[in-house]
């Protein structure tokens, strides 16, 4: 059995920021679970794009509105509390956030804690 709490995790190098986010990597690949788990803060008035090539990730807003738009197709979606996206085919995509966001994000295959965005705002493949 794993327990973990956010508080462990916090000014860990499990905790990851950058310019627009704050990761929380609260499970990660080590754990051996086969997926990664992670509490993301999105600043308010911050806009990434992002484009996960060698993950699926589903994403789940607990507190801020937002949108996420579809670079591809233009496709745009509000988020709020309660609304789930997942990235299933590895789109690309604008996550706009228009109040401080948080989202709890599950990756698969797990994340090991230590990756950075690279220039098309994607993470290495698991090696």
């Amino acid at each position: 059995m794993i327990v973990r709490t956010l508080a462990s995790v916090i000014d860990t190098p499990a905790h990851v920021k950058g310019a627009a986010f704050e990761s929380r990597r609260i499970l990660l690949a080590a754990d051996g679970l086969g997926y990664s788990l992670h509490d993301t803060l999105c600043k308010g008035g911050t806009e990434q794009r992002l484009e996960y090539r060698n993950h699926i990730e589903t994403n789940y807003v607990i507190e801020g509105m937002g949108e996420v738009e579809n670079i591809a197709t233009g496709e745009v979606w509000p988020l709020g509390p309660g609304t789930v996206y997942v990235l299933d085919r590895h789109e690309a995509h604008l996550l706009r956030a228009e109040t401080d966001l948080r989202i709890i994000c599950v990756f698969t295959p797990a994340l090991t804690g230590q990756e950075k965005h690279d220039a098309d705002g994607s993470y290495p493949a698991a090696g």
